[in-house]
């Protein structure tokens, strides 16, 4: 493991979460959350964040997914606030435009130390739509959001069109996972912290 982890805990009457991110892995991960699908996404999300990333989570899932997902977010976004430290060194911007079939996603992340979330473009069905029995697509929304929050990030994110509701979802997870590996990625030519302030 890299000096650059973070590490996160929670633990409520509806759910707890435990999470390690390392940010100079290899996409390795070991995830339950109880929700195969989500399982999916995060293991997606480690994939192609390049990030070893460790998500064990008990809750509450036989009343609904909402405080595993939303506690999971809390958690990770903790975790990457932490691993990421100063940011002294940093790209801090990352961006990608990423495809899964007929979806195409865009996400831009800023690690500004400003919490901010923005998300257009998913469309009407997916606030009704589930996946695998389990997964109601109404709550990725509410996930990035709360993860930007928690890792005081800028998140852009922007489903320019898609259909199928597993292929948004999944190509929304992609990007901002792609988007964030390219803002905490080490700049060779960035000694100090990525702003003017001299602090972020």
């Amino acid at each position: 493991m890299s000096n650059r982890v973070g590490r996160a805990q929670r633990a409520t009457s509806e759910s707890q979460i435990s999470v390690v991110i390392d940010l100079d892995g290899a996409g390795r991960s070991d995830i339950s959350t109880g929700l195969p699908f989500f399982d999916h996404m995060l293991t997606a999300f480690a994939t192609h964040g390049s990030f070893d990333l460790t998500v064990q989570a008990e809750g509450d899932v036989e009343v609904d997914a909402h405080h595993t997902v939303e506690d999971t977010a809390i958690v990770l976004g903790t975790a990457l606030r932490e691993a990421v430290g100063d940011k002294a060194g940093i790209r801090r911007f990352g961006s990608q435009l990423l495809p899964m079939d007929e979806a195409l996603v865009e996400a831009v992340a800023d690690f500004s130390g400003r919490a901010y979330f923005v998300m257009n473009g998913e469309p009407e069905h997916l606030q009704w739509q589930t996946i695998g029995g389990h997964y109601a697509t109404v709550i990725n929304r509410h996930f990035f959001e709360t993860l930007a929050t928690h890792a005081a990030v800028t998140l852009h994110l922007n489903v320019r069109y898609g259909r199928d509701p597993h292929h948004i979802t999944e190509a929304e997870f992609k990007a901002v996972a792609r988007a964030l590996r390219g803002a905490v990625e080490i700049d060779p030519r960035q000694t100090g912290i990525p702003s003017t302030k001299g602090a972020l």
